[in-house]
């Protein structure tokens, strides 16, 4: 009869009062023995447990979660509109490595937008009310309100990609100094000399470090930092496709773009394509993320390689360290950790 699950009266769940009868012990006796605590003798142990087995009791996870001030849950927070995360691969390889670094645990984890100041709003909401464990944040800006929220609420919290270099969240990051770097000596190794930069969002921290490691690449090299080969874009295709439009403008006899994304830079291919310029031959194009759009584009695109998944494993072994480490407020602050993962050059034709 073990595992029935209905052993109660009437064919409902059997209680945990019920147990504890069965087994000749406490209400306590049978939490304690639920919970896995060690202040119980193994005779006592194999009685509640054999009683759980007759009955066929589950435990109220739920309950459990409360009284242990724990709601089994974490969110993945996005303050970007959803249009741009469904066009972003980045974001789709975030998901993945957090879904697989979550799958062994009996977390759920929630995805949510805010990217509009009502969506942000409500997010508040939600967090103060600490509906979930911890927070993952993607994609944050140098002046987004969220991540001092959570420290003001002292939620658990892992930032993909610091603020600044005086981060004080726990986060995780790839070298985007060191992968900028190796863009433009790669660049400049197959003979070009007026290299254009297409920057990401100069508000996010990962950005103004490519801009830093595309101009000590050229410096190094001896070369005088043009910033009119810099323009500004913002991620996304369209924003590729003006800041392109902009630098052949200003600088028609470039000869290589660095984009700082893979989406930028298909956006910027378009413009090029448009304009006559062969790739490469005319001018070599290296994109950043090494995204399935890097694989699929014509000719191939020499890409930066994130390790993105990695990343996302990476914050959940983080968050779940510190959800289970939390000590109450007057304890000493967790120490804060900060993860660097290398990049990689992927050589395609396009450069």
């Amino acid at each position: 009869m073990a595992g029935s699950g209905v052993r109660g009266r009437g064919g409902r769940r059997p209680t945990l009062e019920e147990v504890a009868a069965r087994a000749g012990v406490g209400r306590g006796t049978v939490s304690r023995v639920i919970n896995g605590s060690p202040r119980v003798s193994d005779a006592t142990r194999a009685a509640v447990e054999a009683a759980v087995a007759e009955l066929g009791y589950v435990p109220n996870t739920a309950a459990r979660a409360l009284a242990a001030n724990r709601t089994d849950a974490i969110a993945l927070v996005v303050p970007e509109p959803e249009t741009r995360f469904f066009a972003e691969p980045y974001f789709s390889d975030m998901l993945r490595g957090v879904g697989a670094e979550l799958s062994d645990t009996e977390m759920q984890l929630l995805l949510i937008f805010a990217g509009s100041d009502r969506e942000r709003q409500r997010l508040a909401q939600y967090l103060a009310a600490h509906r979930v464990d911890g927070v993952l944040l993607v994609s944050v800006h140098a002046d987004d309100p969220l991540p001092d929220l959570l420290a003001q609420l002292g939620i658990p919290a892992v930032i993909s990609g610091p603020r600044s270099a005086a981060e004080s969240l726990t986060s995780v990051d790839s070298d985007n100094y060191g992968g900028a770097r190796s863009a433009v000596e790669h660049l400049l190794s197959r003979g070009r000399r007026r290299i254009a930069h297409i920057t990401g969002r100069l508000d996010v921290y990962g950005a103004e470090r490519r801009v830093a490691g595309y101009r000590d690449a050229l410096r190094e090299a001896g070369h005088t930092v043009d910033e009119l080969l810099v323009e500004p874009g913002d991620f996304t295709e369209e924003g590729g496709r003006r800041a392109m439009a902009t630098l052949l403008a200003r600088h028609p006899g470039l000869d290589a773009v660095f984009a700082g994304s893979d989406v930028m830079a298909a956006g910027a291919r378009q413009v090029l394509r448009e304009a006559g310029r062969r790739i490469p031959d005319d001018v070599a194009l290296v994109g950043y993320d090494d995204s399935a759009i890097a694989r699929h584009m014509d000719p191939p695109l020499t890409s930066v390689r994130q390790p993105i998944e990695e990343m996302g494993r990476a914050m959940i072994d983080f968050l779940l360290t510190e959800i289970a480490g939390r000590r109450p407020a007057t304890a000493r602050e967790p120490e804060r950790r900060q993860a660097v993962l290398p990049t990689e050059l992927v050589v395609r034709a396009s450069s």
